[in-house]
């Protein structure tokens, strides 16, 4: 008994046109069209931007490394930077974990004092 009402609603649901595979894909596809437009494509273009400025670096640039070193490029040897961090302290660095220029003007020093 309990076997035929499940093959029944089976049937019926069948035969009142559950929907097409078109009804089921058009939302899967406006999904992935967001995350296309909000997600994929941002990241891709600030990645081509990270990879620019990486290319475009010279000896003298300020930079800053992901894990906040502010230095000086003092030489760059393919993927390895060489910065210096003070006077005649250098450190080797991988050019991929640099996150980008530094710029001192830029920088809130609140040093005044309230009176």
């Amino acid at each position: 008994m309990w076997n035929i009402d499940i093959f029944k609603n089976y049937v019926v649901a069948q035969t009142q046109g559950g929907g097409g595979i078109m009804e089921m894909l058009v939302p899967l596809i406006i999904v992935f069209a967001i995350f296309y437009f909000l997600l994929i494509r941002p990241q891709q273009k600030q990645m081509k931007q990270h990879k620019e400025m990486l290319d475009n670096l010279k000896r003298g640039d300020n930079v800053v490394t992901n894990g906040g070193i502010i230095g000086k490029i003092y030489q760059i040897n393919g993927d390895l930077v060489m910065l210096e961090v003070a006077d005649d302290i250098r450190i080797k660095v991988l050019k991929n974990q640099i996150a980008g220029l530094f710029n001192f003007n830029n920088t809130n020093n609140n040093t005044k004092k309230e009176e």
